[in-house]
């Protein structure tokens, strides 16, 4: 039997469950809330323009991260503020550039995702094995800073022994590295954790290049090749209700479950 020491979380699509409408949602509140930083500076742009600007941030973003990396959430703004204008960051004050990143940042609160309903009760599971945990997200259009203050609302942070952020290690999911970074402060070894997470490459790819055991949860994703034993996960669940005894099983305890 594995001797399982720790488990990794995803974030996203795992203790969050986002969608489409809210995502837009967030969008608006940036575009309409940096129009407005930028009329109170004496630069007007229409909505459309801004929002062709945010589109670009995205498209530059998703590829830097598609090479495993990623930029802090100050580097984001400044790329998407120099979209609307080139050289509109160094003409900006420093109090209108502060409120956009602020609304950038707050939108997720204004429009934030729903804690999984059973979330918590995952997450304690977990702690009455023994176990030691991680978390490994990619942030995409939100801060680090801000998904931990959603997550202390929400009884979620203190399960944590190690939060590591993307905008923050300037590292993104698949990269082994920011799976191994989470494991060094854990004090864990790959084969000894499970990853559990909803993003085929990202989650299961991703973790079981470095070593890991993964559980993979569908209904998001799907694996574009089920013969390839690179996204074969270790335990697959449809609901994170489920992940407990998917780590109980592989971990050998499931009379913890």
């Amino acid at each position: 039997m594995t001797n399982i020491t720790a488990v990794t979380f995803d974030l996203w699509q795992t203790l969050l469950l986002d969608n489409r409408e809210r995502g837009s949602a967030r969008a608006m509140v940036r575009l309409e809330g940096t129009q407005q930083a930028l009329n109170g500076f004496g630069e007007t742009y229409d909505l459309e323009h801004i929002r062709e600007a945010y589109r670009a941030c995205y498209q530059h973003c998703r590829l830097i991260r598609e090479d495993g990396l990623d930029v802090s959430f100050q580097e984001q703004i400044e790329i998407f503020v120099n979209n609307i204008s080139d050289g509109l960051v160094a003409r900006l004050d420093q109090e209108s550039l502060q409120e956009i990143t602020r609304v950038y940042a707050d939108s997720f609160l204004t429009h934030p995702p729903v804690p999984h309903t059973q979330a918590v009760a995952v997450l304690e599971g977990i702690k009455a094995m023994g176990l030691r945990m991680g978390l490994i997200s990619n942030t995409g259009m939100t801060p680090g800073t801000t998904f931990r203050k959603f997550m202390d609302q929400h009884g979620m942070l203190d399960y944590f022994d190690t939060l590591t952020f993307s905008d923050e290690v300037k590292l993104a999911k698949p990269n082994q590295e920011i799976f191994s970074m989470t494991l060094d402060a854990m004090g864990a070894s790959p084969s000894e954790t499970i990853h559990v997470g909803d993003h085929v490459i990202n989650d299961v790819v991703g973790a079981k290049r470095l070593g890991m055991k993964t559980v993979w949860i569908t209904g998001f994703y799907e694996r574009e090749d089920p013969t390839d034993p690179d996204s074969e996960p270790d335990s697959t669940v449809d609901d994170l209700g489920l992940v407990a005894g998917a780590v109980a099983r592989i971990s050998g305890r499931e009379h913890l479950a």
